[in-house]
C-alpha cells in the first residue's frame, strides 16, 4: 500500500484597504475563492508544469472568515510551489490581501494545533483593541470554541 505525504500549510490572509474598492467587505471570501485564486497564482508563476505538480494533492480543508485563518494541504513533494504561489498572491476575488504563511506541518494534527494557537493569539489582539478585561464574556469566546471544534475535526 502505497501512503500519501502531505504539507500542510497555515495561511493568515491579512486584508488590504485601499480605500477604491467599496463593493463588498474584504472578509467574505471562501475556501473556494481561495482554491481557485491560490490554482490562478500557480498557473501564472509556475505554469502549467507547476499545476501539474501540485494540482490533484492542493486542497483547501479550513478556512475562518473571522480570522482569516486557512489550512491548505499539498503534496510533500511539490509543497515548495504551492508555498510559493501562495506567497505571491496578491488579490482574491477583486480584493487585496498579504498572504502569511504561519506555520508549515507534516501532519494535520500539528497544522489544527498551530490553528488553534494562532486563532487565540488574533482573538486576544482583537480583544486588546477593543480594550475589553479578560474576564469578560464575548462573542469571540463562542467563536473559539467552535472553531477548535471545527478544526479538530478536521481529518486527513
Amino acid at each position: 500500500m502505497v501512503r500519501f505525504k502531505n504539507r500542510w500549510l497555515l495561511v493568515e490572509f491579512i486584508p488590504c484597504s485601499d480605500g477604491q474598492s467599496t463593493r463588498r467587505p474584504a472578509n467574505e471570501i471562501n475556501a473556494k475563492q481561495i482554491w481557485s485564486a491560490l490554482k490562478q497564482s500557480v498557473l501564472n508563476n509556475f505554469g502549467d508544469t507547476g499545476w501539474g505538480a501540485v494540482g490533484l494533492s492542493l486542497t483547501v480543508k479550513y478556512y475562518s472568515p473571522t480570522t482569516n485563518v486557512c489550512i491548505i494541504r499539498v503534496a510533500r513533494d511539490h509543497h515548495r510551489i504551492a508555498w510559493g504561489a501562495v506567497t505571491l498572491l496578491t488579490s482574491i476575488e477583486g480584493h487585496k490581501y498579504i498572504p502569511n504563511v504561519v506555520h508549515v506541518s507534516g501532519t494535520i494534527k500539528h497544522a489544527q494545533l498551530a490553528a488553534i494557537q494562532h486563532n487565540r493569539e488574533v482573538i486576544a489582539r482583537y480583544r486588546a483593541r477593543a480594550k475589553t478585561p479578560a474576564a469578560y464574556q464575548d462573542s469571540y469566546g463562542d467563536f473559539l470554541q467552535t472553531s477548535t471544534l471545527e478544526i479538530e475535526a478536521l481529518q486527513d
